[in-house]
């Protein structure tokens, strides 16, 4: 799993936020108790009394066992006497303590220097809320993706959109349920408005949450900002180069729709080529025809998409007209 830097670092910051808020949090309440019942002040300092006493056992000589018997009763008596306060006063006898969100890391991330279930979790949120800035990816689901909206009759070619929405809407949950690094590249074609974003973004959902890392985009965008941090004009940008070609799926939407140059095809073929070397998966949509494709762009791309993406291709009405 890939992610980029700045989303670790999104992680980490969030992490941080949580144990300060926590430990603020403790000590408001630690006062606030402490203010209402003054016996447990005098508790906290016999249990520091005690630890001290614990250390120099250590130190000097004679029954160390005996001693350090006596002294872990007596610690283990306060607590219990401190519980029994707060208990009866209607706390909860942890109440003095940090109450982290994730009690298993303590809001550190890891445990035993690996990845807490938290610290992987924030990390898919994270990665969906970037893309959710920019597309509906929380709206876009293979459940709500609703095939009545295409034609059931059948074309001239003798094939019903109906039908043909709903077995690429079935390989694509399929693709999403199984992918793994190297899964195969898709190409999604069609005219506008027939459902290539919304399966590539329900395709986006299903990934992220076998928490893998995921990076949506439209062409325009992703070569606009490849093309400002060329240059070194980085500020406000979304999409860097090093992320782009090393996510574990990347998502390049509306491909045609984007400003032509030597630069923009350049760094389209760089992207495609780089990231089919490193058997990385892409899946880009068009609404494009294989022929517009051939004409917009180089053969270099051309080859590539054509010979290493699996293609399909939607049929029917623009479905947000028809909506």
């Amino acid at each position: 799993m890939s992610y980029s830097q700045a989303v670790y670092r999104r992680a980490q910051e969030i992490l941080e936020r949580r144990r300060e808020k926590a430990s603020l949090q403790a000590q408001e309440r630690f006062d606030e108790i402490e203010k209402k019942l003054p016996e447990l002040e005098e508790i906290r300092q016999k249990l520091s009394r005690t630890g001290l006493e614990i250390s120099k056992v250590f130190l000097y000589g004679g029954d160390k066992q005996e001693r350090m018997d006596a002294l872990m009763q007596k610690n283990l008596e306060l607590q219990e006497r401190k519980k029994k306060i707060l208990t009866q006063n209607g706390y909860d006898e942890d109440a003095l303590s940090v109450q982290y969100i994730c009690p298993v890391c303590g809001d550190t991330g890891f445990v035993k220097n690996r990845l807490c279930r938290c610290h992987r979790e924030l990390l898919k949120d994270i990665e969906r809320e970037n893309i959710a800035k920019i597309a509906p990816i929380d709206a876009c689901t293979f459940e709500n993706f609703n095939v009545d909206y295409y034609p059931r009759e059948a074309l001239e070619n003798g094939v019903s959109p109906r039908e043909k929405a709903k077995k690429i809407k079935d390989s694509c949950r399929r693709y999403a349920s199984n992918f793994a690094v190297g899964s195969p590249n898709l190409l999604l074609m069609g005219g506008t408005g027939l459902g290539k974003t919304h399966l590539s973004l329900a395709i986006a959902n299903t990934v992220i949450n076998k928490g893998y890392s995921v990076i949506y985009g439209t062409a325009q965008n992703i070569l606009n900002d490849l093309q400002n941090e060329n240059f070194g004009r980085t500020d406000n940008i979304r999409y860097y180069e090093r992320a782009v070609l090393n996510c574990d799926l990347l998502i390049i939407d509306d491909l045609g729709t984007e400003f032509k140059n030597s630069y923009s095809v350049a760094c389209l073929y760089n992207i495609i080529n780089s990231r089919l070397c490193a058997r990385l998966s892409t899946i880009i949509s068009t609404n494009f025809s294989f022929d517009e494709i051939d004409e917009k762009y180089d053969q270099r791309i051309t080859s590539r998409i054509t010979g290493e993406y699996s293609t399909l291709v939607l049929e029917g009405r623009d479905i947000r007209y028809m909506k």
